[in-house]
């Protein structure tokens, strides 16, 4: 018997709007069409990305540091859809929302629960974070980090279509993850997984 989803979540970050593109590719609204949520992990760089992604479904975003004037970017304005991090309750789960979460691999002085202790006020199941524009996802310890990549700067590379994630959550905790290329519309085969 296959159990209902209880929520759909596009993710998505480091849309770069309008440095990269004038705005988003048309392909995130197929990917996030019938989407209960979105979150946005940050560097969007107008205001403006929230309000496309909220004629899709509402919107929580974190800032990212390009979103704080870096590199001689105007500073992206306050508003009530944008924190410097967040945490919110999804289908059982507690989901977590940075801009940049180190690899504890690459930085053992830096493990999952220091990043937690820094940005959370409560222990998230699941963290979304950008930054790197490399698309990832990684279990360190009990909680399950994504990073959907970026849109418009895949891999840092020149502006071009690249990657967002579609996360869905189901009542008896039960999860997936997958991440999109948006030039094809199909997921990234080494970048699905089940939890």
């Amino acid at each position: 018997m296959e159990v209902p989803i209880a929520m759909k979540i596009g993710l998505i970050a480091d849309s770069h709007i309008p440095e990269a593109m004038p705005e988003l590719p048309s392909q995130v609204r197929t990917v996030f069409k019938g989407m209960d949520l979105i979150l946005h992990a940050g560097d969007l760089h107008c205001i403006e990305v929230l309000d496309w992604l909220e004629e899709i479904a509402p919107v929580l975003a974190c800032r990212g540091n390009g979103d704080e004037g870096s590199g001689g970017r105007a500073v992206v304005p306050d508003d009530p859809r944008l924190h410097e991090t967040a945490v919110t309750q999804c289908a059982g789960y507690t989901l977590g929302l940075v801009h940049d979460v180190l690899d504890p691999n690459e930085y053992p002085q830096w493990p999952i629960q220091r990043t937690m202790d820094q940005y959370f006020d409560r222990r998230p199941d699941i963290i979304v974070c950008g930054h790197t524009h490399v698309e990832r996802i990684r279990r360190y310890d009990d909680v399950l980090v994504i990073n959907p990549g970026s849109p418009t700067y895949p891999h840092n590379y020149s502006a071009q279509l690249g990657t967002v994630g579609v996360l869905k959550l189901e009542e008896n905790r039960v999860g997936s993850v997958e991440i999109y290329n948006l030039k094809t519309l199909a997921v990234l085969p080494e970048l699905s997984t089940t939890f």
